[in-house]
This record gives structure tokens, sequence and C-alpha cells, in this order.
């Protein structure tokens, strides 16, 4: 964004961090990958995980959240690790993804590969099995992410890196602890009609119906479901960032 350089101090609100108050470059430049998951809990866990991983915690280490000052998100760093919440739905990732983005603008990172991981709805899988994005698509399975900006429909690309996806499935040959498959996965606006479930508060189509709707899905190559994908997939692609 060629605004940002016309800008004194750059407040990413929602992270309650700032380049007037925090030395981004010191703080954040050696990071290299990004995971983001829906819930600060679990964005906590995986950094003690990776920590352990890593061999760069100490066991019963805590690890404070960066985002302290606000409860929006919750983000925690170990190494070259950051790890950060961005809430359910495509307006809560999508705000913190553009100040995740500025961050890593400010602190001067490079080659940075951003991961989302989270839990999902699969389709035809067994459960416990893992979806390596291909693409995300829109509830009609078209591979695109539509935004209303200045009144105007935009469309976006939501591809995600072909070789990131070929790299995590070797990964998961190697580990051989989950059944791993590459798809396609549906985005969402909803967790209820808009998966087809039949327990929500308004429900106006019946069983077949729906049986029939994830049928179709499975056909074009969707294999999971969630409400985020598509809005991650368009921004990593306009920002340049390795996603997956």
């Amino acid at each position: 964004n060629p605004h940002l350089e016309k800008m004194r101090e750059d407040i990413l609100y929602h992270f309650a961090l700032g380049t007037g108050t925090h030395d981004f470059p010191v703080l954040f430049g050696d990071v290299k990958f990004v995971c983001v998951g829906g819930s600060p809990s679990r964005m906590k866990a995986f950094i003690t995980y990776i920590a352990e991983e890593l061999g760069l915690g100490s066991p019963g280490c805590d690890y404070p959240n960066i985002c302290a000052g606000t409860d929006r998100y919750a983000m925690y760093k170990v190494g070259p690790v950051l790890s950060v919440s961005h809430g359910m739905g495509i307006p809560s990732i999508s705000i913190m993804l553009h100040e995740l983005i500025k961050l890593l603008y400010h602190a001067k990172c490079s080659n940075i590969t951003i991961i989302r991981i989270g839990t999902s709805g699969g389709i035809g899988l067994e459960p416990g099995s893992v979806v390596i994005t291909k693409q995300s698509v829109d509830a009609t399975f078209k591979p695109q992410f539509e935004q209303v900006i200045l009144g105007k429909t935009v469309l976006r690309s939501t591809n995600l890196d072909e070789q990131l996806a070929k790299e995590l499935m070797q990964c998961s040959k190697e580990i051989g602890q989950f059944n791993t498959v590459i798809g396609n996965t549906m985005c969402t606006l909803d967790f209820y009609e808009g998966q087809g479930r039949l327990d929500g508060a308004i429900c106006l189509y019946n069983e077949e119906e729906k049986l029939q709707y994830l049928k179709e899905a499975y056909d074009s190559g969707v294999r999971n479901i969630e409400m985020e994908s598509s809005v991650f997939a368009a921004m990593c692609n306009l920002s340049g960032v390795k996603g997956k």
C-alpha cells in the first residue's frame, strides 16, 4: 500500500501495536513462518508445541501474549515462528491479515510462509484427516473471493502455492500419522445454512437437498469446508506472500 509511506505512524489497532511505540525489526525481524488459527488458546498451545519441537524452549516455559493490550487477537512468538489467532469468519481474519502483513512489512521480513491451521468439516474423508488446500472455492465451487470495494464488486484469485502443498504432503508422508489429501477447500459465509447443516435456527431445505449439494461439492474437488480460506488466499496472493 503506497499510502503507508506517507504515514508518520502506523497503528495496528487490533494488535495493540504501533510503529511509534514498538521496534518492529527488533521484535519480528527474524520471523520466517507464521501460523494462524481461530482460537487464542489453540495458538498458544501451538507455540508451546513448536518451541519444544524446535528445541527453543524449556519444559513448562510460558509464552507471553504479544497482543495483551487488546482482547481481539492473540500473538505468540518463538524463534522464527509467529503464532496468531484470527477469530471466526472472513471479516475477522481479514482484519487480522491486514495488520499482520503490515507488521511483517514494517519488520522488514522476507521469504515469509503463512499457514492457516484449524478444524474444518470434511467431505468424503475419515474424521481426523488433514486437508492441504489446493485452492479455496466459494459456495458455488468457483476459485474466487468476491469483495465490494467503493461500491464495486471485485473478484480476486484464491489459488494457493502449489509447491508448498507438495512439500507439506511430503512432510505428512514422512510423519506417517495422519491421512492427508490435497483438495479444494470451500469457504462459506456461515456455519449453518452456508454449510448445509440441518440444525440451525433457520433451515428451508431438506436432508436430500443437503446431501445432493455436498455430493456436487465433492465431485467438484472440494474435500473440506470452513469460513476463512478465501480471503486468506486472496490476501496472500496480493501481498506476494507464500500461503497455504
